[in-house]
C-alpha cells in the first residue's frame, strides 16, 4: 500500500514524481544540504497517489474530464466558467477516511515536533509537473499562508488540489503541450518562520537581466515574502559577488533601497476569515534596509551551497524569523529563462531616436517594444488587450498571463525585478517595466509609445513609436589581434550585460558616471551636512535613505559603483579614472552651486590633478581614495587600477601619486597600477618625464584633439574641424606610444576615436599601442575589422 503521506527528510530529487517539483526539492535540502548551513523549515507532503486516489474514490476525475472535453482557453469567460466549476467540485469533495487520517496523524505529529501550541503552517501547492527545464509553472498553484488548526488544514489541502484547475493553470498547460490528466498535486505542510514580523523575498544565483552567473541577486520586504513574488511591493535589492564571499571577505557589491509602501502580516483577529492582511509600512521600516549586509551575505552563502549542489542556477525563496534573527530558505527551483541562453550570439536593441519620457521605472528584459498604451485595470477587462498593445496596469498576477502573450510590452506601477510581471516578461520575451509608481495615471489609453529596456536598470517610456533597430551579434571565434580591446564602462547597470562581449578589461570607468547616476549630491555638502540648510538637509536625508551617514552614503556607493565593474570584468584590469567633472559640472550637484567657482571655460579650468592637491577639493578626492581602498583592501577586487586625468605638470602628478599612498593606495602595492590620461599636449611632450612617475598611459583622444587643434569641440561653429586623425594629433598620438614602449610601461587609448573610426583603430593598432578602450556597442564590429573579418 503506497503512502499518503510522508515526511520532508524522507525525500529526494527523485521523488517529483511522487510529490511535485517543489516539495521534492524541499526534501532534497532538509536531506543533503542541512549540514551545510542551508536552513528549512520542517514539515510534510501529500503524495501525488493520495490525489489520484481521492479523484477515484470521489468519481471527480471522470466529471473533470468531462469539463475540459474541447474547452476553448482563449474564451477567456468560457475558461472561468469550467474552472470554477472544477475548484468547487473538489473543495464540496470530503478526502477519502485513509487520506483523512494520514493527515490527521501527520499534524499532531508535526506539532508535537515544533513544541507550539499554536502552531501556524504554509500549505503549498507542488505539481508533478513544474519548474521543468523549458517550462516554469511557478505560481500556477496557490499557496496559502498562516493556516493553523487541523480542520484548517484539512480545507486548505484540498484549496490547493483545486488550484491546479485555475483558470491561469489550465491556460499554461494548454499552451505548454501538457496533458491535464497527467498532472498530479501534492500539498507540502512547512511550518513557518515569523516572516511576517521579520522579511522576506526572493534570490537567484545569477542576474536576471543580463544572466551574469558570478553574482547572487537578493530582493527583499518587511513581511510575508508574498508581497515580493506577487509585486504588490518594490523591494529593497542587493547584489552579492560570488568569488569575493567565497574568498570570506565583503561581497556585497550594490544595494538599492526599495519603496516597501506594504507589508503582508498575519491576521490573528478571531473575527476575520482571512489568515494573512496587507498593511502600511511604518515609515522608518521603508527608510531603511530590511536586511544586514551580513543577512545578505548569508543568503548568498545558502544560494551558492543550493546552486553547487543542484549545479544549475537557482530561484529561491526565502525568509527572515523575526523573533530570532534566523534565516530560512523556504522554497528552491530551477531558474528557467536566462540559464537557457546559449551564449554564442547576444541580441542588442539599439535606440536611434528618444522622444518625450513619460514614465519611468525597473528595465526588465534588455529589449525595446512598441504599440498603443490599453491601461487595464481589472481582469475582467482583459479582453480590451489585442496584440501588439502595450499592457499597462497596477501590478499582474499568474491570472493575467492569457493578456501578458498578446502584449509588446508591459507595464506596471509596482513591483520589483522578481516579481511575476517581470519573471513572464522574460519568459515571453518582452519588455517590461516594473514598479513605475505612476504608470497607470501618466499614460492615456491609446496612446502610441515605446518603451525601452535597452538603456541599464531604468526603463523609459517614451511617447511615440520611436526607431530602433535589433541586431544579432555572433559572438564565435573572434579572430586573434595584437593587442588588447578594452571598454569604456561608467555605468555599472550595464556592467553584467557589457562583461558577456569579448574584452580584455575596462580601459576606462567615469568616477563622475557614478557619483552623477548614484550619488548626485557634491561631496562638500555631504562633507559639512551639519551647515546646510534645513530644506536641503531634506533633500539630501531622501537621497541618503538606508545608509548610516552622509559621508558614509557617499564612500559606500562610489565603493558600490567600483566594485560592481570591477566583479564583472573580475579576471581583467579595471582601470577606474578619478573624478574628472569641471565646475559647471559640479555646481549642478544637490548642493554643488555653493561650493564651486565661476569660470568662463571650465573645460581648461579647475579639473582633474589640479583639483586633487587643491587645499579645497582635497578632502573630496580623499572620500575617493577610501572607496578605492574599499574596493581593493577590503574586497580584494585588487583588478582595479587608478587612473588621474588632466595632469598638467610633471610635479602634480607626484603631488597625486603621493596623496594617493597616504591615502592606503600606494602604487605596486599589492599589484596597483596608477596610470595617467594622456590628453594634453605636454603629456605628449614631456612623456619620457610623465612616465618615469605614473605605470603608464590611457591617451585621452576628445581632448587630446580640442587642445591640440585649439577648438572647442562643443561649439558648433568649429564642430566641423575636430578630427582626431589629423596629423598633428597623430604625431602626438605616435611620440605617446613610443615614450611608453620605449619605457616598458603600458599604453592604451580609450578617447572616443577608435570607437568612431575603425581606420584610426588599425593605426594605433600599427603603432604598437597595448590596448584600444571602445564603446561597448562598437566591440565586435572594431574587432572583426582589424581581423580582416566583417560583422
Amino acid at each position: 500500500m503506497s503512502e499518503y503521506v510522508v515526511w520532508f527528510e524522507s525525500l529526494g530529487m527523485n521523488d517529483v514524481e511522487r510529490v511535485g517539483g517543489k516539495n521534492a526539492s524541499l526534501g532534497e535540502m532538509i536531506s543533503n544540504l542541512s549540514d551545510a548551513g542551508v536552513q528549512v523549515p520542517g514539515g510534510f507532503a501529500t503524495t501525488a497517489q493520495a490525489y489520484w486516489d481521492f479523484l477515484d474514490e470521489s468519481g471527480l476525475r471522470p466529471r473533470i474530464e468531462a469539463a475540459l472535453e474541447g474547452l476553448d482557453i482563449d474564451d477567456v469567460q468560457e475558461l472561468a466558467r469550467v474552472g470554477a466549476r472544477i475548484r468547487e467540485m473538489i473543495v464540496e469533495t470530503p478526502f477519502p477516511a485513509r487520506l483523512h487520517d494520514e493527515i490527521t496523524t501527520a499534524w499532531h505529529q508535526l506539532v508535537e515536533r515544533s513544541q507550539k501550541t499554536d502552531l501556524s503552517v504554509a500549505v503549498r501547492s507542488s505539481a508533478t509537473a513544474e519548474d521543468l527545464p523549458d517550462a516554469s509553472f511557478a505560481g500556477q498553484q496557490e499557496t496559502f499562508l498562516n493556516v493553523r488548526g487541523l480542520d484548517d488544514v484539512m480545507r486548505t489541502i484540498r484549496d490547493v488540489f483545486a488550484s491546479l484547475f485555475n483558470d491561469r493553470a489550465i491556460s499554461y498547460r494548454v499552451h505548454h503541450d501538457f496533458a491535464h490528466s497527467k498532472v498530479a498535486l501534492s500539498a507540502g505542510i512547512q511550518e513557518m518562520a515569523r516572516t511576517d514580523i521579520g522579511a522576506s523575498g526572493v534570490m537567484f544565483t545569477m542576474d536576471t537581466e543580463s544572466g551574469f552567473r558570478d553574482v547572487v541577486f537578493v530582493t527583499a520586504s518587511n513581511g510575508l515574502g508574498e508581497t515580493v513574488v506577487q509585486g504588490s511591493v518594490n523591494p529593497d535589492e542587493f547584489y552579492v559577488h560570488k568569488a569575493t564571499l567565497a574568498a570570506g571577505r565583503p561581497a556585497v557589491l550594490r544595494r538599492t533601497l526599495g519603496e516597501k509602501a506594504i507589508k503582508m502580516v498575519y491576521d490573528d483577529d478571531p473575527d476575520s476569515q482571512e489568515t494573512v492582511r496587507i498593511v502600511e509600512n511604518p515609515e522608518a521600516d521603508r527608510m531603511r534596509f530590511c536586511l544586514t549586509d551580513e543577512d545578505v551575505e548569508s543568503l548568498g552563502r545558502q544560494a551558492m551551497t543550493i546552486e553547487n549542489h543542484y549545479g544549475r542556477p537557482m530561484d529561491i525563496e526565502w525568509g527572515k524569523d523575526g523573533e530570532t534573527g534566523r534565516l530560512y530558505i523556504l522554497q528552491a527551483r530551477p531558474e528557467t529563462v536566462k540559464s537557457r541562453d546559449g551564449g554564442q550570439s547576444l541580441k542588442r536593441y539599439q535606440l536611434h531616436e528618444r522622444g518625450q519620457v513619460m514614465v519611468e521605472g525597473r528595465a526588465i528584459g534588455q529589449r525595446i517594444g512598441a504599440g498603443r498604451v490599453r491601461v487595464v485595470d481589472d481582469l475582467n477587462d482583459m479582453h480590451m488587450v489585442e496584440a501588439g498593445d502595450v499592457l499597462v496596469t497596477d501590478m499582474t498576477d499568474p491570472d493575467w498571463e492569457p493578456i501578458m502573450k498578446r502584449a509588446s510590452a508591459i507595464v506596471t506601477n509596482r513591483g520589483g525585478r522578481t516579481c511575476h510581471a517581470a519573471i513572464i516578461a522574460r519568459e515571453l520575451g518582452i519588455p517590461a517595466v516594473v514598479g513605475t509608481g505612476n504608470g497607470t495615471d501618466r499614460l492615456t489609453d491609446g496612446t502610441e509609445v515605446t518603451v525601452s529596456c535597452a538603456e541599464g536598470d531604468t526603463g523609459y517610456i517614451y511617447r511615440g513609436i520611436q526607431d530602433f533597430e535589433i541586431r544579432d551579434i555572433e559572438l564565435g571565434n573572434m579572430p586573434e589581434l595584437p593587442f588588447k580591446i578594452m571598454m569604456n564602462v561608467g555605468n555599472p547597470d550595464r556592467a553584467f550585460d557589457f562583461a558577456q562581449l569579448p574584452n580584455a578589461g575596462v580601459g576606462l570607468a567615469r568616477l563622475e558616471f557614478i557619483i552623477n547616476r548614484m550619488i548626485g549630491i557634491h561631496p562638500r555638502a555631504l562633507l559639512e551636512y551639519d551647515q546646510q540648510s534645513d530644506d536641503l538637509k531634506a533633500v539630501i536625508d531622501n537621497q541618503i535613505a538606508g545608509y548610516d551617514s552622509p559621508v558614509g552614503f557617499y564612500v559606500d556607493k562610489l565603493a558600490e559603483g567600483i566594485s560592481t565593474l570591477a566583479a564583472s570584468f573580475a579576471d581583467q584590469p579595471v582601470i577606474v579614472r578619478m573624478s574628472d567633472f569641471k565646475s559647471n559640472e559640479y555646481a549642478n550637484l544637490i548642493g554643488g552651486e555653493a561650493y564651486e567657482p565661476e569660470e568662463e571655460n571650465p573645460m581648461i579650468g579647475f579639473r582633474g590633478a589640479s583639483r586633487y592637491i587643491s587645499e579645497d577639493f582635497r578632502p573630496c578626492f580623499e572620500l575617493e581614495c577610501q572607496a578605492l581602498r574599499k574596493v581593493r583592501n577590503e574586497m580584494g577586487l585588487t583588478n582595479v587600477w587608478i587612473m588621474i586625468p588632466f595632469v598638467r605638470t610633471p610635479d602634480e602628478g607626484r603631488k597625486v601619486v603621493e596623496m594617493l599612498a597616504r591615502n592606503g593606495l600606494e602604487k605596486g602595492k599589492d599589484g596597483l597600477k596608477v596610470i595617467m590620461m594622456c590628453e594634453l599636449p605636454s603629456n605628449a611632450v614631456l612623456a619620457d618625464e610623465f612616465l618615469e612617475i605614473f605605470d603608464g598611459y590611457s591617451i585621452g583622444s576628445n581632448d587630446l584633439t580640442q587642445l591640440t587643434l585649439g577648438l572647442d569641440r562643443d561649439s558648433g561653429l568649429v564642430a566641423h574641424l575636430f578630427e582626431e586623425r589629423d596629423p598633428a594629433v597623430k604625431a602626438l598620438l605616435h611620440m605617446a606610444i613610443q615614450a611608453a614602449n620605449r619605457a616598458g610601461k603600458y599604453v592604451g587609448i580609450c578617447g572616443q576615436g577608435p570607437s568612431d573610426h575603425p581606420d584610426l583603430a588599425r593605426w594605433l593598432m600599427e603603432e604598437g599601442i597595448d590596448s584600444i578602450s571602445l564603446n561597448p556597442d562598437s566591440v565586435v564590429e572594431t574587432w572583426l575589422y582589424l581581423g580582416g573579418e566583417t560583422a
